[in-house]
């Protein structure tokens, strides 16, 4: 089916209320606010859905701290509450807090109606009605979840109907369809949207998608092919169970895929993504489609060649539009066209007889298992080729650390910093920590900055054998440039030193 390329599909974003009910997930009124204004005003997001009504004080707090903030800026009638059919409860808080939409949970289900409000159709529609009067009345604009609409549609699709026909006429500004429990797939997504646009072509209708199959990017496109003008996300893919259809993900395929326009800005994505990561602290699969960190790394060396003969290997999703640079990994998949492409972004030329070198020894350590950077790039070439392509300026002659049970770790190290040697001792929570630390009273002394540590992680090879190579990876922040070292050893203290001594290189 072709869709008219000039249509806009709305989106909206409820990172703030659906993706806060991920397990240990909860924003601070700033967090909320510094989240809003990306959405809103760097990446262009249509609508955001910033909290629900009645949660708690704390909740209260952020939405009036979101709202003063969306008001200078021109965002307000953008943000959107979620309401309860309470009478007047709902509306009051979200009007004391406010907000200028409420978007109504009602019941899309028999089941639902029946079981868990334990009313008949007539009367919750009558209880639906009494709020959407009310809230015209206070000037507030309501649109109407259909909550577990998904299996009305399935189990109960005479009761959607009615339900329907009973809330069409009333001052509801859009319809939304929730996949309460994430149980649709493409195809009867596309037939159930198909139905509700097909008896109610006048109305405006949002499908939300839960991720339980895996399908609520797929389902999301089945439901734009179906009509409808709206599809919510949230940053990252947070919400309940499996989440919520990525916003990233639902972009690119909207663009992409079905060739329709946006309002989004592509480029601010993956910053958008980094930030609600920080916030949220759930981290971002690696290989995640667009945001993950490796999904624009080609690994395999036919892959860096082809890239090298018109672009074989391109596909539409270009690293640039998101903000992002296309990376040639370093491992024992790595052919010399990968190690060419970074050496090129180095400025470093070599012959072939160096190259092959370079080559084998980079095979050899990604068959230990050991992430190759391009910032290793020069250090193996120094290694491998015996030159002094680079100069270590400083180089760690001796250190000793010790580990005595009820005192604190200690470490003495003595260090060369052009042609001049320094000792020190000093203690610290760990024998890592002692040794940092004597490294910072040496830099203190000679007063040079010394880089502020923002991550420490370790790997090993799969297995967990004891005499397993550890890779500790380490992220500095260096007068405002953030990058990593990498050290190998079979003692992750040891390996930690390694990388350490490589960052005192890399900022001399």
């Amino acid at each position: 089916m072709r869709l008219p390329g000039n249509k806009l599909i709305e989106i909206m974003d409820t990172t703030l209320r659906d993706g806060e009910q991920t397990s240990g997930v909860s924003f601070s009124a700033h967090e909320k606010v510094s989240i809003a204004r990306q959405l809103l005003s760097d990446l262009g997001v249509n609508r955001i859905e910033i909290a629900s009504a009645r949660v708690s004080e704390g909740e209260y707090d952020a939405v009036k701290l979101t709202v003063r903030w969306a008001e200078r800026a021109g965002y307000l009638s953008r943000l959107e509450v979620l309401g309860f059919v309470d009478g007047e409860t709902s509306l009051n808080w979200i009007k004391s807090a406010g907000c200028k939409v409420m978007n109504l949970l009602c019941k899309g289900s028999f089941k639902h109606v029946t079981e868990q409000l334990r009313k008949t159709p007539e009367q919750h529609i009558a209880d639906i009605t009494e709020v959407v009067n009310k809230a015209q009345e206070m000037g507030i604009e309501v649109n109407v979840y259909l909550e577990d609409w998904s299996n009305g549609m399935l189990h109960s699709p005479e009761y959607v109907y009615q339900l329907m026909d009973g809330l069409k006429d009333l001052p509801i500004k859009r319809f939304m369809l929730p996949d309460t429990l994430g149980i649709l797939n493409p195809r009867n997504t596309y037939f159930f949207c198909k139905e509700m646009l097909t008896r109610w072509p006048k109305l405006h209708f949002d499908f939300h998608a839960h991720n339980d199959y895996d399908l609520a990017v797929a389902n999301v496109y089945s439901a734009i092919v179906a009509g409808v003008k709206g599809v919510h996300t949230t940053v990252n893919g947070l919400g309940e169970r499996a989440g919520n259809p990525p916003l990233s993900s639902v972009l690119a395929v909207i663009h992409d895929q079905l060739k329709l326009k946006t309002s989004l800005n592509e480029k601010k994505i993956n910053q958008v993504s980094k930030l609600v990561e920080t916030y949220s602290g759930i981290h971002i699969s690696t290989n995640k489609p667009i945001v993950g960190e490796h999904v624009f790394t080609q690994c395999a060396g036919i892959h860096a060649d082809g890239d090298a003969k018109n672009n074989l290997y391109f596909n539409d999703l270009l690293p640039e539009r998101f903000g992002r640079t296309r990376e040639y990994a370093l491992g024992k998949t790595s052919g010399r066209a990968n190690i060419r492409k970074n050496l090129e972004s180095l400025g470093i030329e070599m012959d072939e007889e160096s190259m092959r070198k370079v080559t084998e020894r980079i095979i050899e350590l990604g068959d230990k298992k050991e992430a190759v950077t391009k910032e290793d790039l020069p250090y193996i070439i120094t290694d491998v080729l015996r030159h002094d392509a680079i100069e270590n300026k400083i180089k760690l002659l001796n250190y000793s650390l010790s580990l005595t049970q009820g005192l604190k770790p200690v470490a003495s190290l003595k260090i060369e910093i052009e042609g001049k040697a320094y000792e020190e001792t000093a203690s610290g929570d760990g024998q890592y920590d002692a040794f940092v630390r004597a490294l910072r009273k040496i830099y203190k002394s000679l007063s040079k900055p010394f880089p502020m540590l923002t991550n420490y992680s370790v790997s090993i090879p799969p297995g967990g054998r004891t005499d397993a190579f550890v890779q500790t990876v380490i992220s500095w922040n260096h007068e405002g440039v953030d990058f990593k070292t990498r050290g190998l050893d079979a003692d992750q203290t040891e390996a930690a030193i390694k990388a350490t001594v490589k960052m005192l290189n890399k900022i001399a």
